[in-house]
């Protein structure tokens, strides 16, 4: 080809390069000014994004106490909207609004992006999805988010905790173990399962005792809890007032407050149990060693301060087991006269006071126990009494342990196990290092006196159980005023803690009552409930009592395994299922329920051979 040529072929290429790069500029400038005229939110399938699933919570028994549920978060994008008065009519009832708030809050949004509700349930969403199909709904979207169900409503909320918007754990075990609760983003995977110590049904006796006593009392709170002393096992732990995570919008910071975790606070009377098992395990004190007990305490330091502590009666001359029977203050003051500050310290300590359990509650106090260079004159005998020292309820089941198990501590558990989705155990929550902090005759010393504070002559007789040794001991100890700093003559708090059967104990029980109005007394307030929660417990137990013996089986007994009905094709019946068996269709990820009560299977929706479609929801109502 000639020079010339040459030069037309480049020419003629350079003009149609222009072009092409013209025509492609003058589109990104059309399109660029479309959209500056005309914004819009990114096109996306309604109800199509899948969110991971969030393990569930359950109890001891595999009672559900948190379950996964789809939820919604309705929003809309103001530019699509083409008549907001009708959306408004049309949509607000679904939403619980009023077409006029509807339309206020439209017309008043300052962006063009806004939440109409968020949270919503799974049968409005659906409403709303066919609306937005039909065009009915247009600008409106949903944003699926991980909702909760909290089946058990109330029962051991504070423990449980709640999630929040975001679907992160917020408080209890839904925010110390959130990750694991947790599935990936975007994932096919299920998060773990989380398998409390709690027993359901230990869990709703107690609350429903406790409640009853807050209505009868006044209280303004209460902690009410139980745990097996051999394993520490924490099988009940009540916080009262209560809250239900469902509507956790409703609550306050004061319901939400895991008190037998987090709230120190002195225990008074019940704290003379782990006095004198300190001074009778030191050597300092036996069964026979004396103090006179004229109504009060009284003694003269070498500054020549007077110290005066004083007593419920004038007991006399009073041994270690009269000081628990009668609650004697001045013979636990003498008594802590004998023993020196540092050694009195060191008992505190092994016990477990001024230390977290690690019982896996979030949040945890370690209470408080000052250092002897911090005690005053009247430090030991006032400590002796549950006076200058700090605990919290999960310390103090912590501590009877060690009477109940023959001096061996056993630090408490709230958390059994984490179970993968697949039903492998991912991690087992032993309790701490069991530890001996006591000798087997201090142990079983108070155990004694403790069974004789429910004689007809001791503060704990309204506790007494016919055919059962239960022990116990009673409380009531003055608030510190927040106001003047100094003890109010108005705020008390009750309290009682027992073992049963005392001679081996199998039950630990601790009950606090927090500013009851009027009667004020340990012995009168907290001991009844005692007796009702272990009659109770006793027969849920299976405890053996005078007219409740055991009964020792040979042989092997042979337990059947209960199908759960199969899910296929189409929606089977599922009239009289416990709701225990469930729980393997509950994980499903190809299935849909929600499940409203508790007990048995009694009403369905859809009925029995209704096809199973993808998006089937099934409803099941248990009584």
């Amino acid at each position: 080809m000639s020079e010339e040529g040459n030069r037309l072929a480049g020419k003629n290429r350079f003009l149609i390069f222009a072009v092409v790069i013209s025509l492609a500029a003058l589109g990104l400038i059309l399109r660029f000014g479309y959209l500056m005229l005309f914004p819009r939110q990114l096109p996306r399938q309604v109800g199509t994004e899948r969110l991971a699933g969030r393990g569930p919570i359950l109890d001891r028994n595999g009672r559900l106490l948190a379950l996964e549920t789809r939820l919604g978060n309705v929003t809309l994008w103001r530019p699509d909207i083409t008549d907001i008065d009708e959306l408004s009519r049309l949509l607000a009832p679904l939403l619980e609004q009023t077409p006029t708030e509807m339309t206020s809050r439209i017309n008043g949004s300052q962006s063009d992006f806004l939440y109409l509700s968020r949270q919503v349930s799974d049968p409005v969403i659906r409403m709303i999805e066919a609306g937005i199909r039909d065009g009915r709904f247009r600008g409106v979207n949903i944003e699926p988010v991980i909702g909760r169900i909290y089946p058990e409503r109330n029962l051991a909320s504070q423990v449980i905790g709640f999630i929040g918007d975001e679907g992160t754990g917020l408080a209890g075990m839904e925010f110390a173990f959130d990750r694991e609760l947790r599935g990936e983003q975007g994932s096919q995977g299920r998060g773990s399962q989380i398998f409390l110590t709690i027993d359901v049904n230990i869990q709703y006796i107690l609350e429903s005792i406790a409640t009853r006593v807050m209505n009868e009392t006044g209280a303004e709170s209460i902690i009410f809890m139980a745990m097996d002393p051999r394993t520490g096992d924490i099988l009940g732990s009540v916080s009262l007032p209560g809250y239900d995570p469902n509507t956790v919008r409703l609550s306050n910071e004061f319901s939400r407050m895991d008190r037998p975790a987090i709230l120190a606070f002195e225990p008074g009377s019940t704290f003379k149990v782990f006095s004198l098992a300190a001074m009778h395990d030191a050597g300092i004190i036996n069964p026979n060693t004396t103090f006179f007990c004229p109504g009060y305490y009284e003694r003269v330091t070498p500054r020549g301060e007077r110290i005066i502590i004083n007593c419920l009666g004038s007991h006399g001359q009073v041994n270690a087991r009269d000081v628990i029977v009668f609650s004697c203050n001045a013979g636990a003051a003498y008594a802590a006269d004998q023993i020196s500050s540092d050694l009195f310290y060191e008992y505190l300590r092994s016990f477990g006071f001024g230390s977290r359990t690690g019982a896996g509650n979030p949040g945890e106090t370690a209470g408080l126990v000052r250092t002897t260079d911090r005690w005053s004159d009247r430090s030991r005998p006032t400590i002796a009494m549950g006076q200058e020292i700090a605990v919290s309820g999960l310390q103090m089941l912590q501590a009877i342990s060690a009477i109940a198990n023959d001096g061996i501590l056993v630090p408490p558990r709230i958390i059994d196990r984490i179970v993968s989705p697949d039903g492998r155990i991912q991690r087992d929550f032993e309790s701490g290092q069991a530890r001996r902090i006591l000798s087997v005759d201090a142990a079983r010393a108070m155990r004694d006196y403790m069974i004789d504070a429910t004689s007809n002559v001791g503060t704990g007789w309204r506790a007494f159980v016919e055919d059962l040794p239960l022990g116990i001991k009673t409380g009531t100890a003055q608030m510190i005023d927040p106001r003047s700093g100094a003890y109010s003559n108005t705020d008390f708090i009750a309290s009682a803690i027992a073992l049963l059967p005392a001679d081996n104990p199998s039950l630990a029980l601790y009950l606090a009552v927090f500013k009851p109005q009027g009667e004020i007394y340990g012995g009168r307030i907290a001991a009844p409930p005692i007796r009702e929660a272990a009659e109770a417990l006793v027969n849920y137990l299976g405890i053996p009592r005078g007219r409740n013996p055991l009964l020792v089986h040979p042989g092997a007994v042979s337990i059947p395994i209960l199908p759960y009905p199969a899910v296929n094709e189409v929606v089977p019946d599922f009239t009289g299922v416990a709701k225990r068996l469930l729980l393997p269709l509950l994980l499903r990820d190809d299935l849909r329920f929600h499940v409203i009560g508790d007990g048995w299977v009694v009403r369905q929706s859809p009925p029995p051979g209704t096809r199973l479609l993808p998006d089937t929801l099934i409803v099941l109502e248990l009584e």
